[in-house]
């Protein structure tokens, strides 16, 4: 049983009691997501499974997608509506429009500061381990690039969502704090689902209990994959099997080997040779 699987996470759950219950109900060891979602999030959750796991790092780089929803007037210490109040603020003339034109301003590439409670680590320890024990610390910057951002109710209550597509590495709990803060007022996320990941769409993700209940399908490792599906020459078997360089007479820069239609490896360009290919990922 080899593949990736795709969960539609529930809220109120770790991505990492996921893996746990998806491990028992499986009844193997090897599974691991592609990317975390907070305890509150919901939506797309991307596991591999036993030789699914090689491919991790290649789904974890892909653009995610999310709808999320937007309250004014608190700040709090996560960034989110789970943590703790800071401070509290009457919010006034925030329109429709107002939001679109703020929102239009945040496309293209975005320098977000990295929230506290997150797994990043400075100096060997984790942010949250820093927030946690009240010690300071300068939290970091990174570059992300945000594709498309769209408000997708009216604001009422205080509150509006929208829609977003953004690189790997953003935290859309900081986005919501700097849209808000350009709004001339403060706000935290208070809903968040991943509606997709890649070409990975929620509409395709099961429950867990759909797992429980057999009513699931794994896709092939080569299915997820964008990249050439190549049946590798009778003369480079040999050495592709046992993991060798070989002579680039393929004409690609990354892809995937298949010997009869059983999945064998992925190799890619040698940086210190380009007319050679070396392993990436083994399958047998």
């Amino acid at each position: 049983m080899d593949g990736i699987l795709l969960i539609n996470k529930e809220k109120d759950m770790t991505s990492r009691d996921v893996v746990n219950k998806v491990c028992h109900l499986l009844k193997t060891k090897k599974v691991g997501h592609t990317g975390t979602l907070d305890p509150m999030a919901t939506g797309v959750l991307v596991l591999g499974i036993n030789k699914g796991l090689k491919i991790v790092n290649e789904i974890t780089s892909l653009d995610k997608e999310y709808e999320a929803e937007i309250t004014l007037g608190i700040n709090t210490d996560t960034l989110d509506i789970t943590g703790n109040i800071l401070e509290e603020r009457v919010v006034n003339n925030i329109t429709n429009e107002k939001i679109d034109k703020v929102l239009n301003t945040f496309i293209g590439n975005y320098h977000m500061e990295v929230p506290l409670y997150s797994a990043i680590k400075i100096n060997g320890k984790k942010l949250y381990e820093y927030a946690r024990n009240n010690e300071k610390v300068d939290t970091p910057y990174h570059d992300v690039y945000i594709y498309d951002l769209k408000r997708i109710s009216d604001i009422k209550n205080n509150k509006f969502s929208i829609r977003c597509k953004v690189s790997k590495g953003t935290y859309i709990r900081s986005l919501v704090r700097d849209i808000s803060k350009e709004l001339n007022t403060i706000g935290v996320m208070s809903k968040l689902n991943r509606t997709k990941q890649g070409n990975f769409d929620i509409k395709d993700c099961y429950s867990l209990k759909d797992i429980d209940n057999n009513n699931y399908k794994l896709l092939k490792i080569e299915d997820v994959l964008d990249l050439p599906l190549v049946e590798v020459k009778d003369e480079d078997y040999k050495r592709v099997i046992n993991g060798n360089k070989i002579k680039n007479s393929y004409n690609y820069d990354k892809l995937v080997f298949l010997k009869d239609n059983l999945l064998i490896a992925i190799y890619e360009i040698d940086k210190e040779d380009i007319s050679l290919l070396r392993p990436l990922h083994m399958f047998i």
